[in-house]
Parts: structure tokens; C-alpha cells; sequence
């Protein structure tokens, strides 16, 4: 297991435009320095809709094209969520794209009720594991992040289920200080590397975000922070000794209860 190094873009989305989205985000990707995973916002060609009749694409369409694209021609893993259609329903759905094209994707299980995006689409009702360069990683969407039995880790005859956990989000500025809050408690209860991505900027439903994107380490500690409000490619790198360091020091995995979820 080596290190990775991840790159964070907290930027401004284009209110329920693809091509727009797209265009900006690969003006970024364009001149992003070397690194192994590219984490996009939740929603990162639309901005958070509650309408996705107007901007759903198929898992054929233009947007997973580009992302495939995009990640074979640069030669990093690709991540974000986009709504997609699938039958007669809508998915806010977090797509990891390996280097090679090979896709891997995520419905967001906790979906906003407060926002209403319970009214309009469907609910996840599965975990993934990402295995990635010797990583185990466990992505998750935005409110999910209120909700620490879904995200829980397991621990079996030394092993842990993951190792970093990836939260993509269109977090309200309201609600800043629980992002950051909720953000530590899940690396210090899991053991593992957190990194959350929000947006900045107002959205077509007048909607502010703070950003406040984050990499937190296994023991709590901030790793790297970006700024409130500005947009920034926010960059780290995880090391694989320090986790396995702190999970051979304070072996609290061998005390974690063991759990099911319907």
C-alpha cells in the first residue's frame, strides 16, 4: 500500500448546465498537477436540483463519456455524482472512474428530505468498496454524512473494511459548522482518512455554500483545509504508515460492536 495523493476541486457549479460544468472543470483538470484521484462536487454538472427531469443523463450519456475521458487521458482515478436515469427513475449517483474507464458507481442512500429530493429520487440501498492503487475507499454523498452507522467501519482479523472515506457534497452554508464537526467525527470513529468536497457560491435556488472542503487524518487532525467562500484545487497526500500507525497504537477496532443494517 502506497502513498495517494488526492486533489479536491471546490468550485462554483453552473445552475443546471452540463456543458458549462463540464467546460470548467476540464479548464481546471487541464492544468492540475500530478496526482493519483480527482474528487468533483456532488452534483457537479447541475448543482443540486430537485428537478432532474430537466438535466438526467443515462450512464451512456455525454457527461460519463467526458468523465471517462478525462481519466484516461490524464491517467488519475475520477470521482464525483450526477443525476442519472435509470428505468422511470432518478439517481443521485457518485460514479468513480478508474485511469483505464472502468466505472464504479454509488446511490446516495440518505437522500435530503428537507430539500425534497426524496420526492424525486430513488434511494440507494447498497454500499461500495473502491479498491484503488492498494486503498480501500468508501464514497458517500453529502447527507449521508449525518448518519454514522451507514458509514461505520468493520474490523476482521486485521483487517478494516476501508481506508479513506469520500464525502462529495452541496452543503449549505447554515449548516457549516456541522460539515466540519461531522466531518472529524467520522475519521476519529472509522480510523481512517476523510475527505470532504463541497461547492462554493449560490445556487439557481438561492441556495449560498461555504465550501470549507477538508482532508481529515485517522487520529482527527486537519490535514489540509480550504478557504471559505474561494475556489481552490485543495491537495494531499495520505499516508499509508501513518494510518497503519495509529491503528497499531490505539487498537480500538478490537472493541467496535458488531452490526447489521436492514
Amino acid at each position: 500500500m502506497q502513498d495517494l495523493r488526492i486533489s479536491l476541486i471546490q468550485d462554483e457549479l453552473v445552475w443546471e448546465d452540463p456543458a458549462a460544468n463540464r467546460a470548467r472543470f476540464q479548464a481546471i483538470l487541464e492544468s492540475m498537477e500530478d496526482t493519483d484521484l480527482v474528487l468533483l462536487p456532488e452534483m457537479f454538472s447541475t448543482g443540486f436540483t430537485v428537478h432532474p427531469q430537466r438535466v438526467a443523463e443515462s450512464m451512456d450519456g455525454t457527461t460519463i463519456q467526458w468523465l471517462r475521458r478525462m481519466a484516461r487521458e490524464s491517467g488519475k482515478a475520477m470521482a464525483g455524482s450526477l443525476i442519472v436515469k435509470e428505468g422511470e427513475s432518478y439517481y443521485n449517483r457518485l460514479v468513480f472512474c478508474h485511469p483505464d474507464g472502468a466505472l464504479e458507481h454509488y446511490d446516495k442512500r440518505h437522500l435530503f428530505r428537507m430539500g425534497g429530493e426524496h420526492l424525486r429520487f430513488g434511494m440507494g440501498n447498497h454500499n461500495i468498496m473502491v479498491n484503488y492503487r492498494g486503498w480501500k475507499i468508501r464514497p458517500l454523498i453529502c447527507y449521508d454524512l449525518r448518519f454514522p452507522v451507514w458509514a461505520r467501519n468493520r474490523y476482521s482479523e486485521g483487517n478494516y473494511d476501508y481506508d479513506l472515506l469520500l464525502y462529495l457534497a452541496n452543503w449549505p452554508r447554515a449548516r457549516r459548522h456541522h460539515w466540519m464537526t461531522l466531518l472529524s467525527a467520522r475519521a476519529i470513529e472509522n480510523q481512517c482518512y476523510v475527505a470532504g468536497l463541497n461547492r462554493v457560491g449560490t445556487d439557481g435556488a438561492g441556495v449560498s455554500y461555504s465550501g470549507d472542503s477538508r482532508v481529515i487524518g485517522p487520529g482527527g487532525e486537519e490535514i489540509t483545509v480550504a478557504g471559505e467562500e474561494a475556489p481552490c484545487v485543495l491537495r494531499a497526500t495520505l499516508s499509508a504508515e501513518a494510518l497503519s500507525g495509529i491503528r497499531n497504537r490505539f487498537q480500538v477496532a478490537l472493541d467496535w460492536d458488531p452490526f447489521s443494517i436492514d
